[in-house]
């Protein structure tokens, strides 16, 4: 990781923070004065080692902080500054986010919370990156459909305008894709992008994160903050499954389509945006409306244009495409070799029903990057859930049949099932979770399998136990609760239980990206 650039003339402030940031494990490099720091890009080789996050005061002998962040951004306007002030420069730290600032920290800080702050910043600019890589590593969508075609079409005549776009399509389809390409083709190219998943936010934080909130609006605001309208002022704000949004949030967001300003929670002073909204829903509206959870007004004021997204299995000539595709991406995320296909393996995928979609091919394609034995990828070596769905008489078998053939069919012995679906093959669609009367039945008894399992290891005097077991439950919990959410992180940690923290600590501890 790159690291945070301090820069403040007060050694004692420099001095701190690189003392909590190193406990952190975050690396730091400060300077004196902005000259100093300007220097250090100008080096040859500077930019390549520019920091992941910059932390600068606002009044220093030699130049601000405000001159010293527009200097900054002119040559990397994606790195997150970070102003310092004292509150006597408040309103100047607040005309700082004009220039492009990610957030200010009032001094006299609080150091956790500094930290906390720097912390989320490296987060941002750590997708950033991620973002970045994917969208000049990979095309933007592909298809050879001709539903997929009429999609580009339509792509390329609505980019160049205006307009309000609706997206419509099942969940996992592709509709941040399109909305991005929207963007990327339009007059707005050069401004963000900024992407909310309405439904993936609790209703008492939503309208903070898409209006921003004025220091001390509520408990716990101790800094004013832009919501998602201010930092996409002059692009795009993409709202997902708009469809869920609270019907109270809905009439503030008429307003802000209607005449373009709104107010920050807490505030008194209008604010003006210039954005392009695209919307999108796995919904229907037209139905909401009706039950009276969607408001009439605004769905016809987000209804310009509507733009239908196929779903995977309308399109199933794609998917040996789609699927080399992500086969070869993954294999780059690994740094290994890229697997590929045989023609029975792509055939027998083609004749899957996909409920999840391209997000569930992708997610199949990544596991047999993993799991595969052979660079070659045969029909046997499939996720269990496409040979079950391929198998003619898979329903009205009992499940321990299923799990026989499925074993049979993919090279291994009943008793290594369990282990291979520890790894976990991610479906990614609630429905490949519904179970039959008589699977629930049978999924009822688990904690007799599982006394089982912990027997044999404990008999076998295998080492770790118990890390073992917990870990092949916990993989199997996330996996789950990432398939009846459509992936969506924040939603799948609500429905455990457990905050969106542990969740990505858990995915990652448990080699689950």
């Amino acid at each position: 990781m790159k690291p945070i650039w301090i820069v403040d003339d007060d050694s004692s402030i420099r001095f701190v923070l690189e003392k909590a940031l190193s406990r952190e494990g975050l690396p730091t490099r400060s300077f004196s004065n902005p000259r100093e720091l300007l220097a250090a890009l100008a080096e040859p080789g500077g930019a390549e080692r520019a920091p992941q996050v910059l932390v600068s005061d606002i009044r220093m002998p030699g130049g601000s902080g405000l001159e010293l962040l527009g200097q900054v951004k002119q040559r990397l306007p994606g790195l997150p500054v970070i102003i310092m002030t004292a509150f006597s420069d408040l309103d100047s730290a607040v005309s700082a986010f004009q220039g492009g600032a990610f957030e200010y920290l009032p001094k006299p800080f609080d150091v956790p919370k500094a930290v906390e702050l720097i912390r989320r910043a490296v987060d941002e600019s750590q997708r950033e990156e991620v973002a970045s890589e994917q969208q000049v590593a990979a095309p933007e969508m592909l298809g050879q459909a001709p539903a997929m075609q009429d999609v580009f079409r339509a792509i390329g005549r609505l980019a160049h305008s205006h307009v309000t776009v609706l997206i419509t399509g099942e969940s996992g389809s592709g509709k941040e894709l399109v909305a991005r390409a929207l963007h990327k083709h339009s007059p707005r190219a050069g401004g963000p992008f900024v992407a909310i998943n309405t439904a993936a936010i609790p209703k008492d934080l939503l309208e903070s994160e898409l209006f921003g909130h004025e220091r001390g609006a509520f408990t716990g605001a101790q800094t004013l903050r832009r919501g998602r309208f201010e930092q996409a002022d002059g692009g795009t704000l993409f709202l997902d499954e708009i469809g869920d949004m609270p019907f109270d949030l809905q009439t503030r967001l008429l307003r802000v389509l209607s005449d373009g300003q709104f107010y920050r929670v807490g505030g008194h002073s209008a604010v003006k945006t210039n954005v392009r909204v695209i919307a999108a829903t796995h919904q229907d509206l037209e139905r909401r409306v009706k039950e009276g959870a969607f408001r009439e007004d605004l769905f016809h004021r987000l209804n310009v244009i509507r733009l239908r997204l196929p779903p995977l299995r309308e399109r199933a000539q794609d998917i040996p495409g789609l699927a080399r595709h992500f086969l070869a991406q993954s294999a780059r995320q690994l740094g290994v070799e890229p697997k590929r296909m045989a023609e029975p393996a792509l055939a027998r995928l083609a004749a899957f029903a996909f409920p999840g979609n391209v997000r569930q091919l992708e997610n199949i394609c990544h596991w047999l990057t993993v799991m595969a034995p052979a660079q070659v990828i045969d029909v046997k070596d499939l996720p269990p859930e496409v040979l079950a769905a391929a198998a003619p008489d898979a329903a009205s078998m009992a499940p321990d049949d299923a799990k026989t053939i499925a074993a049979r069919a993919g090279g291994e012995s009943a008793t290594d099932v369990f282990d291979a679906n520890a790894a976990g093959p991610p479906a990614a669609s609630a429905d490949a979770f519904s179970l039959s009367p008589r699977q629930d039945a049978d999924a009822a008894d688990w904690l007799r399998g599982l006394r089982a399992e912990a027997a044999q290891l404990l008999a076998s005097e295998q080492p770790e136990v118990w890390s073992q077991v917990m870990h092949r439950v916990e993989t199997q919990l996330i996996l789950t609760a990432l398939a009846a959410t459509g992936g969506r992180r924040i939603e799948a940690a609500q429905r455990l239980g457990i905050g969106r923290n542990t969740i990505t600590r858990k995915i990652q501890d448990l080699g689950l990206e």
